[in-house]
């Protein structure tokens, strides 16, 4: 004992490099003993260096080790620091290139040494951007610059100034967050949300994109949202145009009249001063708010009402059935969750030819306004995968019904649900504005349009610009009187209507599966996809679902579901944290509520997404 305490007692040189006495300078050495604290190794470091400045900001890097040494008051041996290690005395606050989703680069000052997590925080704050815990930062990919491109330099606005405060942008800074104008996104690399930049190898003046990771936008409010709105359309925007996610014809040349409407109107006013018409805004902002759905609270309030039916003649169709080779109709009547058909009218009162429950399929519009096909695609969960089902409906009023009675039954909501109208609505609105508008004044040939920023390299392919140009220009007539806010809202409304809105793909092997398979992951569920054709396999919802954990020894993720249902996987081109992190995120979104939208519970995040890591 004696002998031990004696070597603790014992003087040794420890070596320190101090950055801000310059690159060339040697490291500093200070006498210390194992007993010393983390703050005494500090308070010797600053007497030595001579140096009079304010160094609250400065903390010990431990190179080998890839950690901060923050707990000031951990002694050397407690934190295991020996005579061999490299410790460098460096701010935590250093400046970071952020890549934003409307194009613009920011310079600005962020930390090193928190999580990751707590970093987007504080980047928010600056920017104004509310709810922090919906974004994330990931690695770019490097481009292969063109030989035209090779004088073009990185447009770089410099905020390593601006104080790390809430709201301590000029107006200047704000318009350049606020400016719609063209970026181009690769996904790649998401960081780690429990590890500080530090020690994911982010150095000082390295370049980071700030992108939105969760797609659950929580309490969205033009008045204060200005920024959130902007950044999330420009998301949106290119994830369109580079066919990260699929839509129609008549769906691309909506999106592109939304988009050139909005160009134009942000070269000639401001988004924050844009605020009339916010009365007609609030359909669009309910629509927005992506929230895990199946909730006690307005099931509790509605088991003693009279749920609301839909009954009508609809054409069904079963493409895996050998006995419907195509369109039967039936009598149908939507009840509670559930569609059940008939032969006729007159049998309703029988019993019913099948009765399908809705909940948990999955919902996907099959329209052509022009064409006058309404059709509702339904992925069924069945024990052997999933039920595949069109229904076929007369008309648009008949189709907007009951796609959104499908679509809320598909998250366990009846028709007797607030949202119902309000989503039939927006169905509407939608088809009205893929409608050809006849009655308008025929649009003329804009030459100034750039249908390459418009519409997906898939249209120029099959269309010359000035087969486009029409095309996009008549769908404008019907989005032409929207303000500002209210055409990027109704763009962020359709793109969150698309099928594929929200999935976020991952490479997998299954447990006791010989082939790779796609993990789609969204804010409500896990949907197992069959890579070889497409097709949906199998969904879980994440409130069937009991508990997750991972092997990091193996790297695989185990899922248990209710009704003893089990699964596993590896991840093939992603590491198995970052699925982790997803679905425990996804998960920690659900638990926000209005109440509480001021307040962001880390501890629980982190419980959630940081495995072994977890703070």
């Amino acid at each position: 004992f004696l002998g031990s305490l004696c070597c603790r007692m014992a003087a040794w040189d420890l070596t320190v490099t101090v950055e801000d006495l310059g690159p060339d300078a040697p490291p500093i050495q200070i006498s210390v003993t194992s007993e010393l604290h983390i703050g005494g190794v500090i308070l010797k470091l600053v007497e030595k260096t001579n140096l009079k400045k304010d160094w609250s900001d400065h903390a010990l890097w431990w190179e080998q080790k890839q950690q901060w040494l923050l707990r000031t008051g951990w002694t050397l041996d407690k934190c295991g620091v020996h005579a061999d290690a490299r410790l460098v005395f460096t701010p935590q606050h250093k400046p970071l290139r952020l890549g934003l989703p409307n194009g613009v680069t920011l310079k600005m000052r962020a930390c090193f040494s928190s999580s990751a997590f707590r970093t987007v925080m504080g980047i928010c704050r600056v920017l104004n951007l509310r709810h922090p815990e919906e974004l994330s930062l990931l690695r770019p990919v490097e481009e292969k610059k063109k030989k035209k491109d090779k004088d073009s330099s990185e447009e770089l606005y410099d905020l390593t100034d601006v104080p790390l405060t809430a709201g301590a942008l000029n107006n200047t800074s704000k318009k350049l967050l606020i400016h719609c104008c063209s970026a181009r996104s690769h996904w790649s690399q998401w960081l780690n949300s429990s590890r500080s930049l530090m020690q994911q190898g982010i150095r000082e003046n390295d370049k980071l994109w700030l992108r939105f990771k969760y797609y659950t936008f929580h309490d969205m409010d033009p008045k204060y949202d200005a920024v959130r709105l902007t950044q999330l359309y420009e998301q949106a925007r290119w994830a369109i145009l580079l066919e990260d996610i699929d839509c129609t014809e008549e769906e691309m040349m909506l999106f592109g009249a939304l988009q050139y409407h909005i160009g134009k109107l942000s070269l000639s006013q401001d988004m924050v001063s844009s605020c009339q018409g916010m009365d007609d805004l609030e359909s669009a902002l309910k629509s927005l708010e992506v929230k895990m759905v199946g909730d006690s609270n307005s099931t509790d309030m509605l088991e003693n009402m009279t749920a609301p039916e839909l009954n009508d003649y609809l054409k069904i169709f079963r493409p895996k059935r050998l006995t419907l080779k195509g369109y039967k109709q039936y009598w149908c009547k939507f009840q509670d969750t559930s569609i059940s058909y008939y032969k006729s009218s007159e049998d309703r009162y029988g019993e019913p030819i099948q009765q399908l429950n809705l909940k948990g399929c999955e919902v996907a519009p099959d329209v052509s306004v022009a064409g006058q096909k309404f059709c509702i695609r339904l992925l069924i969960p069945a024990p052997e995968g999933m039920n595949e089902i069109y229904l076929r409906c007369e008309n648009e009023k008949q189709y907007s019904q009951w796609m959104a009675a499908c679509k809320l039954a598909s998250k366990g909501l009846m028709l007797l649900d607030s949202s119902y109208q309000n989503e039939v609505k927006n169905i509407q609105t939608f088809l009205a504005m893929q409608r050809s508008n006849s009655a308008a004044p025929a649009a003329q040939t804009d030459e100034s349009i750039n249908t390459h920023s418009l519409v997906s390299p898939r249209y120029h392919k099959k269309y010359k610009p000035k087969q486009l140009t029409p095309r996009i220009l008549e769908a404008y007539q019907n989005v032409a009187q929207l303000s500002l806010t209210s055409a990027i809202l109704k763009f962020l409304q359709i793109w969150q209507a698309l099928p594929d809105f929200g999935i976020s793909y991952f490479m997998v092997r299954f447990k006791g599966s010989r082939k790779d398979e796609v993990l789609g992951i969204t804010n409500n569920r896990l949907i197992r996809i069959d890579l070889g054709i497409g097709d949906v396999v199998k969904t879980w919802r994440y409130n069937n679902m009991r508990q997750w954990n991972v092997n990091w020894d193996i790297r695989q993720v185990a899922i248990e579901f209710d009704g003893n249902i089990n699964i596993a996987f590896t991840c093939v081109n992603a590491d198995c944290k970052v699925v982790h992190e997803y679905i425990g995120g996804y998960i920690f979104m659900s638990t926000r509520s209005r109440q509480q939208s001021d307040t962001l519970n880390e501890e629980l995040f982190h419980k959630l997404t940081g495995g072994h890591e977890a703070l």
